[in-house]
């Protein structure tokens, strides 16, 4: 129909790249799992301009509130290249609310960004369900988010994604305890499921180098092709990370992403302590090993890259380990103790002693 304006043919937005009833349908496609995510505060409905969370219905009399965003990443990347879209929402939700468990608080809602030059209602629904599915299992109700859709952003078939989790703590219940740490204190590592969600980059790399594609059987792991091994989501801690909390009395917890061990402890320990870390008092994965042989990649620097097979640490006092350990372990955690904490006598902040593999 001519333009009334202009007597021209007129353009719509559809024209311009932009798809409305694309969106309407990603947005009745997720609508049964985000509603699976209602708990106590929320009811976890789309469509209002914002979402609303009642911190009073949730049981919070004088709460703090936790809050953090985060990516996955270059790991999008592979999934992209793998075609293989059902584990990173569980890694945009972990990567989040694991970072507010670490300070004591419980991940009660979530938010999430997806960006697109061009949206493919299934791809971005896989995304979006996994991203539920991970909310669900952490109690943390998806109460919205955007979909964007961006001609001329991204390159055909790519897309990126950010999360956003809110928690509430009580006052005084705040992690860390950096006044209550002492020498001696022993620090619980739980292990990892794999990658998590860093160090991608060095990882493409390596994998460029080897000359390998995502369909062959993964070098370290031959019941697997390298995409599916590559592609295992970040852990979610925070059940065990809550029920522990309780339990054992926990000082501080480090989750441990970009900058491994090396840069991730010493964001919770006082300034007059350092960790003393035992290489060799867990098992690293056989994953770790084949990046570090193959990409030729030096011991400090897979130690400040990747969680070579540890995700979270936890400072607890010498009288509180098994208990710390047994809750972990009765969530489905693998636990070790690999340290402990010394009077500091200057830099770095982690000593290693021992030897990364046996």
């Amino acid at each position: 129909m001519p333009n009334a304006a202009n007597g021209t043919d007129g353009l719509t937005y559809e024209q311009a790249g932009v798809d409305i009833d694309a969106a309407d349908a990603l947005i009745a496609r997720i609508a049964p799992a985000v509603a699976a995510t209602r708990r106590a505060g929320s009811d976890a409905e789309l469509g209002g301009f914002g979402g609303i969370f009642d911190l009073k219905a949730a049981g919070y009399c004088d709460p703090i509130l936790v809050a953090s965003t985060d990516g996955v990443g270059t790991k999008l990347k592979l999934a992209i290249e793998a075609r293989n879209f059902s584990t990173i929402g569980q890694d945009l939700v972990a990567m989040c609310v694991n970072d507010v468990v670490v300070q004591g608080a419980e991940p009660l809602f979530f938010l999430d960004y997806y960006a697109t030059g061009k949206l493919a209602v299934d791809d971005a629904a896989m995304v979006v369900e996994g991203i539920a599915r991970a909310c669900r299992d952490c109690r943390c109700a998806l109460i919205g988010g955007e979909t964007a859709e961006m001609p001329g952003m991204y390159a055909p078939g790519d897309f990126d994604l950010a999360g956003f989790a809110i928690g509430a703590v009580d006052r005084g219940s705040v992690l860390p305890k950096t006044d209550a740490m002492d020498e001696g204190d022993v620090l619980i590592g739980v292990a990892s499921s794999g990658l998590h969600s860093n160090g991608f980059s060095l990882v493409r790399k390596i994998v460029e180098r080897a000359s390998l594609s995502l369909d062959v059987r993964a070098p370290f792991a031959q019941e697997r092709n390298l995409g599916s091994a590559l592609l295992t989501p970040t852990r979610l801690y925070v059940a065990s990370a809550l029920a522990a909390t309780q339990a054992a009395k926990i000082k501080g917890m480090a989750h441990i992403t970009g900058g491994g061990i090396t840069e991730n402890l010493p964001r919770i320990l006082p300034a007059n302590l350092n960790a003393q870390i035992r290489l060799g008092s867990w098992t690293v994965p056989p994953m770790f090993r084949w990046l570090s042989e193959t990409g030729k990649v030096n011991e400090a620097e897979m130690l400040r890259t990747f969680n070579c097979g540890i995700g979270l640490i936890a400072v607890v006092a010498p009288k509180n380990v098994e208990a710390c350990m047994s809750t972990f372990m009765k969530f489905g955690e693998e636990t070790c103790e690999i340290g402990a904490l010394k009077r500091r006598s200057g830099d770095p902040r982690v000593e290693y002693s021992g030897r990364f593999f046996q």
